[in-house]
């Protein structure tokens, strides 16, 4: 029997009830179809108080909270506690708005959610400085996912994660041809949406081809003045076209890490999707790992991805980078925790490479690490630590 994955729980509910206190309100980022709607509906579901959950993007919600007024407002949420809205960026002058709630009408705290960080924040900003806080919901992770299976499941599913990624929907389905369909339906129809709404711009075939030189390049050192060559644009059109990509929750940038070597390479940038049958739809390549050309690359976005992941839902303050020097030596992963620096090198297959002479001579209290499907289940798996 499939799983409802409305009854899944979600890392980020005990964060954001955590954080959520009259007065205050929880701004939640996500691209389309990650759960936004589901798991604002178990947060208001765990609310002790009355809550009014309303969705931004229907007429009635506008022209009900259209008049922004004290007495509109106290009328409209007098009893409740806890204002929902989903696809907030829809409301205009949402920020002001929300600002005029919590400031007004005690005992209120509200939730925000959008599909785009670029557009709610945008909107969002600089009214509630002081009064918002900000959580990133991604796909599943793995953490979640594992309240479904046991460890020998989620070893057996490893290879469907990784050609189908872990969009709720794909997650739950039990047939491959579902799945692509489902996912060639989201970049099709939904991928691009947020993105030509914003900036104005016109253009969706170079945005898509842009996408496809990332995809191909998943895990190598990116150029933008190579890429703007291939697709006929600007390096300043590209690198604008990245950073909208990034804030809608497509790509995400790794930098380079670079403390004490003057040989160590400090400006290049890696590309990785937020998920990765994202971009196996995007390249229209579904093929299982053993009959790949690209296995290893993807399978170093998705254990970044997981890592990343785990970051966001337990609020732990991490740094995220990969590192290389002129001459070749590199690492895939090395993560800075404070003072505490680790680093990851992931290989498919059985190889065990000795960490690089140079980062073990510059950084020597670093620890090192190779992860392969051996020992990936603990490193996706990190114990959570408690909401804060």
């Amino acid at each position: 029997m499939i799983p409802d994955k409305s009854r899944i729980p979600r890392a980020l509910t005990a964060r954001v009830l955590a954080h959520l206190k009259p007065g205050k309100a929880a701004l939640i980022f996500g691209a389309r179809r990650v759960g936004k709607t589901i798991l604002i509906s178990q947060i208001a579901g765990q609310w002790q108080g009355r809550s009014l959950m309303l969705n931004g993007e229907d007429y009635d919600a506008q022209a009900l909270l259209e008049h922004a007024s004290i007495a509109n407002y106290r009328r409209i949420l007098d009893g409740i506690s806890l204002l929902v809205l989903d696809e907030a960026q829809a409301i205009p002058d949402v920020g002001w708005k929300i600002k005029l709630m919590v400031d007004e009408i005690p005992g209120l705290a509200v939730i925000a959610s959008g599909s785009s960080s670029f557009d709610l924040y945008n909107k969002t900003g600089e009214p509630l400085v002081g009064r918002s806080f900000q959580f990133r919901l991604t796909p599943f992770a793995q953490t979640e996912l594992a309240a479904l299976e046991t460890p020998l499941e989620t070893r057996r599913n490893l290879e469907t994660r990784l050609v189908y990624g872990s969009y709720p929907e794909v997650a739950l389905m039990e047939n491959s041809g579902q799945r692509e369909e489902y996912l060639r339906e989201i970049v099709n129809a939904y991928l691009f949406k947020d993105i030509l709404a914003l900036d104005g711009l016109k253009n969706p075939s170079k945005l898509q081809n842009l996408c496809r030189l990332i995809a191909f390049q998943t895990g190598d050192e990116v150029s933008c003045d190579e890429l703007g060559r291939q697709l006929g644009l600007s390096k300043n059109t590209v690198e604008k076209y990245l950073d909208i990509l990034s804030k809608v929750f497509v790509v995400f940038r790794l930098g380079a890490y670079a403390r004490n070597l003057r040989k160590e390479v400090v400006k290049a940038g890696k590309w990785y999707f937020c998920d990765t049958g994202i971009r196996n739809a995007l390249i229209g390549n579904f093929k299982l790992p053993a009959l790949r050309q690209d296995t290893g690359a993807l399978w170093e976005n998705y254990l970044i991805n997981e890592r990343i992941k785990n970051s966001y839902n337990s609020g732990e303050t991490k740094n995220f980078y990969f590192w290389r020097t002129y001459d070749q030596q590199e690492i895939d992963l090395v993560e800075e925790s404070g003072a505490a620096v680790s680093a990851f090198e992931f290989k498919w297959g059985n190889k065990e490479p000795r960490i690089p002479p140079a980062f073990s001579k510059a950084y020597p209290q670093a620890s090192y690490q190779v992860i392969n499907r051996d020992n990936y289940h603990e490193f996706v798996l990190p114990r959570m630590e408690d909401p804060g």
